[in-house]
């Protein structure tokens, strides 16, 4: 009986440690997901200070996620300019090295789109240093 009762319990610690690690990852999954939804009506609705405090809140930096967040199609600061969200978009150019706007594109949309004498625009000119 002993030995039987030491079995339940240990097949019971190991169901609920897989049950566990399984939550976590869709949890971390409806995270991220959240958090690029909330970045994307920041950006939209030129939130500077709420963008930042949710950064802060869930220990981001804005680099580390840019790359992998699209906002109807468009990066981050696309976007930014397409709203006339210019605060917005001069603090996630400051935000981000020059290397990664380079490798963006913004800065050829934004001219080959009419954005090109933007806040934003010259925000990423000056980031990447041209």
């Amino acid at each position: 009986m002993k030995k039987l009762f030491v079995f339940a319990v240990t097949a019971a610690t190991i169901f609920v440690g897989a049950t566990v690690t399984n939550v976590s990852f869709m949890s971390t999954a409806q995270a991220s997901t959240a958090l690029a939804q909330n970045l994307c009506t920041y950006v939209e609705g030129d939130d500077r200070l709420r963008m930042r405090q949710r950064l802060r809140e869930d220990r981001v930096q804005l680099r580390r996620v840019y790359t992998g967040i699209v906002c109807n199609g468009k990066t981050l600061l696309q976007f930014a300019m397409e709203n006339g969200s210019s605060d917005i978009g001069e603090f996630i150019s400051s935000q981000l090295p020059g290397s990664v706007l380079e490798e963006s594109g913004d800065l050829e949309w934004a001219e080959s789109n009419g954005y090109g004498s933007s806040a934003i625009a010259d925000a990423i000119r000056a980031r990447i240093g041209g």
